[in-house]
């Protein structure tokens, strides 16, 4: 499956996808949002990608939706036009949580508005040094929680700093970002997808089945009871002793080499 809306290419396991009207600092249009979940959940079928990068072309990731293309033709919309479209967007944040593969969000420039929720969805975010970041919804007048920032976001830097970031809309810089937790690092532009290739590969290399249970506990444990994710914890891990990369891992330990997952 080739995408018509932005650019995909694989190589050693790695998937990169990138988002690619930079002369619009890569803003999401009706297409883009319609294209993506749809693309992402083909990507999970496909077992030569062990790992997504999700970066954006030109100075910015991700400016959010594009005020000509999607803003203006909204007030032509009844309510369940509207509805249309805002699942639509929520779509892309369901597909990026349901990849069965890491997402690395390496973020080269601005992330604001959708694309700061699509930050949000990824598993890892590394930023460039210019790569501040705003939930400006209510900048807009509309609701700061769009997009599932409501439920992730307070998840990810706590309660308090989130309500400030959702009800404010303001920007906050790339260090800010990586100090309150909402970034896992922040390093020079010219570094940037160069450390994200760096972790991608060792992601690639790791146990797929692992890492594919890893991120479906922590999508669950999002509502778990601490005795429902224990048992749940415990099935998985019995489920993944069953795999042949548990087996591979103590054959290399007693061979004294790297182990090779499948």
């Amino acid at each position: 499956m080739k995408p018509t809306h932005f650019l995909y290419s694989e190589s050693d396991g790695i998937g990169t996808l990138t988002l690619n009207r930079p002369e619009r600092l890569n803003a999401l249009t009706f297409d883009v949002y319609a294209e993506l979940p749809v693309f992402l959940r083909w990507l999970d079928t496909q077992a030569s990608c062990r790992v997504l990068v999700l970066t954006g072309a030109g100075k910015a990731f991700c400016s959010g939706g594009d005020v000509e293309d999607i803003i203006g033709q909204l007030f032509a919309r009844d309510m369940k036009g509207l509805l249309d479209f805002t699942r639509m967007t929520v779509d892309v944040v369901r597909a990026i949580r349901a990849l069965r593969k890491p997402v690395i969000g390496a973020l080269n420039g601005t992330t604001c508005g959708a694309g700061a929720a699509i930050a949000l969805a990824c598993d890892f975010r590394i930023a460039a040094d210019t790569a501040k970041c705003a939930f400006l919804f209510t900048k807009v007048g509309l609701s700061g929680a769009d997009m599932g920032a409501c439920f992730l976001l307070p998840r990810v830097v706590g309660w308090t700093k989130a309500t400030e970031l959702l009800m404010t809309g303001d920007f906050i810089t790339a260090l800010e970002a990586q100090r309150i937790g909402l970034y896992n690092e922040v390093l020079p532009a010219q570094q940037l997808m160069q450390r994200s290739g760096e972790l991608a590969t060792k992601l690639a290399k790791g146990p797929q089945f692992g890492l594919m249970m890893t991120k479906e506990l922590l999508n669950k444990a999002l509502n778990y009871d601490l005795e429902t994710a224990l048992e749940a914890e415990a099935q998985a891990q019995a489920i993944c002793m069953q795999h042949p990369d548990f087996k591979e891992s103590y054959n290399a330990w007693k061979d004294k080499r790297e182990p090779k997952f499948g």
